[in-house]
């Protein structure tokens, strides 16, 4: 069954899937960026035209989340990891995912302020369209992308209050971006231990491997892999040249760049939000 690694963009999605990959992907915690591909984004088009499924057709996509999730769990071999930045929301009255295909999430959330400075970056667009972006219903179409399926994120509380329902189920664990890269070692053991509990597993949690991979993923590690073999993931501009992905990767960036105004407009919008995190 899926466990999903739930995120708003720009949250840390790719650091968890980087160690998580070179754990269970890799014999010796070697990171190479072909190893992400053992974790693939959903929605994917590729998996709903397999079967059959109208991709241009929103209502489509919709009303087929469930039949490709019950798809993707014919292979009972083993738990799958799905990377998503969409909001566990209905769509035209059918639900994003349910029980009987989850097995678990692992839910990544990043202060908003963080994210809207990062994401903007990442979108090549202003600070102040970003935060628009954020603060209210929001539809990622990543347009410069091979895949053109739309992801119904929502804003950042909804899309973090709709993933936070799985709590109530015990198959939940919540990761806060900002103690991730405070103590890695301490939440990626712990995201382990989630996960083996989880999965009923018995597989070894191996400390000199998770030594080797925090190496391996840290930041200007991954900065300069990418500067030496390009990231697929990394966007284009209005010039046709890449954006650079991997940026900063630090708490509290937003203390340096984000106007006032706009500080005080998402502190509104995600007030409730951000105390219960203790972002406020």
């Amino acid at each position: 069954m899926i466990i999903w690694l739930a995120s708003y963009p720009k949250s840390g999605n790719t650091l968890m899937r980087s160690f998580l990959s070179s754990y269970f992907f890799s014999k010796d915690g070697i990171f190479n960026f072909e190893l992400l591909k053992n974790i693939k984004q959903y929605p994917n088009g590729d998996l709903f035209a397999q079967l059959g499924v109208n991709i241009a057709d929103p209502h489509e996509i919709a009303k087929n989340h469930i039949r490709v999730q019950e798809f993707i769990n014919k292979d009972k071999k083993s738990f799958k990891f799905l990377k998503t930045h969409s909001g566990f929301l209905k769509m035209d009255g059918f639900s994003f995912t349910d029980l009987a295909n989850t097995l678990g999430v692992i839910h990544i959330v990043r202060d908003p302020r963080d994210v809207v400075v990062s994401f903007a970056h990442h979108n090549n667009q202003s600070i102040e369209k970003t935060a628009e972006m954020i603060n209210k219903d929001f539809v990622l179409n990543d347009a410069d992308l091979k895949d053109k399926i739309p992801k119904y994120m929502g804003s950042w509380s909804l899309n973090y209050n709709s993933w936070k329902t799985f709590d109530k189920t015990g198959k939940y664990l919540l990761i806060k971006f900002e103690d991730l890269i405070k103590d890695r070692e301490k939440n990626f053991k712990k995201i382990l231990n989630f996960i083996k509990v989880l999965t009923k597993s018995n597989f070894e949690i191996n400390d000199k491997k998770i030594d080797i991979i925090l190496q391996e993923i840290e930041f200007e590690k991954l900065k300069k892999l990418e500067e030496k073999e390009g990231f697929n993931e990394a966007r284009i501009d209005d010039k046709g040249n890449k954006i650079r992905f991997f940026r900063e990767g630090k708490s509290n960036s937003w203390k340096k760049t984000l106007d006032p105004i706009i500080k005080t407009s998402i502190e509104a919008v995600c007030q409730k939000e951000m105390k219960e995190l203790g972002y406020l």
